[in-house]
């Protein structure tokens, strides 16, 4: 693993300095490809980031030759995917000076998110609320619910790291609502996360509930990366409910999956909770050999949740009865170094954390042990400034909550007015078919040429062939047997669209049209409403809708439901 890991590394290094050089070159059979298939290339081979980093490179360059924004966020967010973690802050950053180019706010926010949840994922706490707050301001100028609801996922998180369990559910239950027919891994990630919060609240009930509807969806949805995730949270839960075999059961069965994902957070607290169940069973030579696994990961790895800190305070005592004084000053450093990282981060601000041995105490302890050994001596200075910090948040949070409660009635205002005007369109379109605007003739073009591919333009919309799979440029001008140039020409003059709007376009007004006027279609799911539409995912399809429509399908089908019901 360490040796393919390494090779992707160089091999990422090497397509970077390629691009950024501009010698990469697209291999000749994905040259004609399109970002749907490039997309799903780089979904199937997932499992083998080597082969999926040569796809993910052939987008990236496709989308930078073509200028399309959206893709090169795209093509780096899958580079950063598949990075090891020292190039991930990289890719975050070249998401973030893309998408400012773009002057979309949509782009940008999406960013910054981005580049919060790398630095969650290192658990660098401040640095990825910072970003979540500056993705908020970018996403808020939006009416894109996706995204709106990704940052209310993140700072549920954050929340729940400072101790705010009760807001963090609360925003973890919109999340669920939401993503729960449209995103199945959010959804999944929302529903994990919900357990871990009722575990902190002592709601050990809920929090098996939580984490059993987890597992039946993960089935149900077959997704196979989040299991092992629940069955780690009701191992820890297991503990709290004194079930000490069955939480080393549960977490030891979870931990070969989540080391695989080099999920080094989650694998340490997995080693606390066997340490501290064999602690209870009165086991400690099994559970010290779990407390160094902790210790090994905090000192590799410079990350500890707030509850591992206790790792530290057992050790002490573990070779306090052993009489063995270096090891006891050891971790007595461990601790002092563990305060010292909680202390920087935003899991540490929320009031004086009760402390088995405050810093006086351990101080003393470490001169004690020092005198005896006559060999080690150490100076620490401590400040603490909790009251200013903990104020600072809260007055932070208050404007997040107050900025999500005015954009939500703007938001609603806004689709509001939209869907007026779209249903006046569509029924105006149904009574008055829209006429033709003669338009001067295209220079450089001659006149049989242009009536040729009009012609075949009309055919086109009229045989509704657009719902068809993969066109483009390249592949709609072979399939009228003429130029791509005069092609693009011809649509920018006379439709005044580029190929992907005008695809996008006729495949949205088809859906939009249907969805008016046939009732069994608003009862279709998303993923079959874009089927219909010829879109190879959700996603897309719901971003084209509200691109053209300027707002989303869910509003749209449920005003229409509402119009028939009245």
């Amino acid at each position: 693993m360490k040796r393919q890991n390494l090779l992707l590394f160089f091999l990422l290094l090497f397509y970077s300095v390629s691009a950024q050089k501009n010698i990469f070159k697209i291999p000749d059979s994905l040259q004609e490809k399109s970002y749907d298939y490039l997309d799903n290339k780089i979904y199937d081979f997932r499992k083998d980031s080597i082969t999926a980093s040569i796809y993910a490179y052939t987008l990236l360059h496709k989308a930078k030759k073509e200028k399309n924004w959206k893709e090169i966020l795209n093509g780096y967010q899958n580079l950063l995917h598949m990075s090891p973690q020292q190039l991930r802050v990289i890719y975050a950053d070249s998401m973030i000076l893309t998408a400012k180019k773009s002057n979309d706010n949509a782009l940008i926010g999406s960013a910054f998110l981005t580049k919060g949840t790398v630095y969650y994922g290192q658990r660098l706490q401040q640095q990825a609320m910072d970003n979540y707050l500056t993705a908020n301001s970018f996403i808020s100028k939006t009416n894109d619910l996706y995204l709106i609801h990704k940052v209310k996922y993140c700072i549920a998180q954050t929340k729940f790291y400072a101790g705010f369990y009760d807001e963090a559910i609360s925003l973890l239950q919109e999340c669920i609502a939401y993503y729960k027919e449209r995103q199945t891994r959010p959804y999944l990630n929302s529903l994990h996360s919900l357990g871990l919060c009722y575990n902190k609240l002592g709601d050990y009930g809920k929090c098996s509930q939580t984490n059993k509807l987890g597992l039946s969806e993960s089935t149900r949805l077959q997704n196979q990366e989040m299991i092992p995730y629940f069955i780690h949270s009701e191992g820890i839960n297991e503990y709290f409910k004194k079930n000490y075999r069955a939480s080393i059961r549960n977490i030891e069965s979870s931990l070969e999956a989540i080391r695989e994902n080099n999920d080094f957070a989650n694998e340490e607290i997995g080693y606390f909770y066997i340490g501290k169940s064999y602690w209870s069973l009165h086991q400690k030579e099994k559970a010290a050999v779990y407390f160094e696994l902790v210790d090994k990961i905090f000192n590799e790895k410079k990350i500890l949740r707030r509850d591992l800190r206790e790792t530290f305070e057992l050790m002490i005592s573990y070779y306090k009865s052993k009489n063995d004084l270096n090891k006891q000053l050891y971790y007595i450093d461990q601790l002092l170094k563990a305060d010292t990282l909680l202390t920087q981060t935003k899991d540490y601000i929320v009031g004086k954390i009760h402390k088995q041995y405050d810093t006086k105490q351990l101080l003393e302890e470490k001169e004690r042990i020092a005198a005896e050994n006559d060999s080690i001596t150490a100076e620490l200075i401590w400040e603490k400034y909790y009251d200013r910090i903990f104020s600072a948040v809260i007055f932070i949070l208050c404007a997040v909550i107050i900025g999500f409660i005015v954009y939500h009635y703007k938001t609603r205002r806004l689709y509001k007015k939209n869907y007026q005007h779209l249903i006046q369109e569509l029924d105006t379109k149904k009574s008055f078919p829209k006429e033709k605007t003669e338009k001067a003739p295209i220079k450089n073009i001659s006149s049989d040429t242009v009536t040729s591919i009009l012609k075949k333009l009309e055919s086109f919309e009229k045989d509704k062939r657009f719902l068809e799979r993969d066109w483009n440029l390249t592949s709609l001008s072979a399939a009228f047997k003429t130029n791509p140039k005069y092609l693009a020409r011809i649509l920018d003059h006379y439709r005044d669209k580029g190929i992907n709007d005008y695809i996008n376009g006729l495949r949205i007004d088809y859906i939009t049209s249907l969805l008016h006027g046939d009732p069994m279609v608003r009862l279709y799911t998303y993923e079959a409403l874009a089927k219909e539409a010829g879109f190879s995912t959700t996603e897309r399809f719901k971003k084209a809708f509200l691109t053209k429509n300027q707002i989303s399908p869910a509003y749209f089908i449920a005003e229409i439901k509402k119009e028939n019901l009245q």
